[in-house]
């Protein structure tokens, strides 16, 4: 799969990260859907290295699942960096 391919999913990972994760995060959804495709981007590159997935098939739903956990991870990590902060 390509770049092209993984922007893609990204686009479509991040809107169901958005839609998953609980509360407001920071940014709109142009932001948060940026943050998918990093997600969607990061997710491949780790289910590759660590599980050896084989991720050249847009409809698996082992790069779906990657993806989407990707983007959560992403989203968690944007969230408490770039969060609202209480004073």
């Amino acid at each position: 799969m390509g770049i092209l391919g993984w922007i893609l999913l990204g686009l479509i990972a991040g809107a169901i990260a958005k839609l998953i994760l609980p509360g407001r995060q920071p940014g709109g959804w142009i932001v948060t859907i940026l943050v998918g495709i990093l997600g969607a981007l990061l997710g491949g590159w780790l289910g590759s290295l660590l599980f050896d997935a084989p991720l050249e098939d847009f409809f698996s739903i082992q790069t779906w699942l990657l993806a989407i956990g990707g983007s959560l991870l992403v989203l968690i990590i944007f969230g408490l960096l770039f969060g609202r902060r209480r004073v």
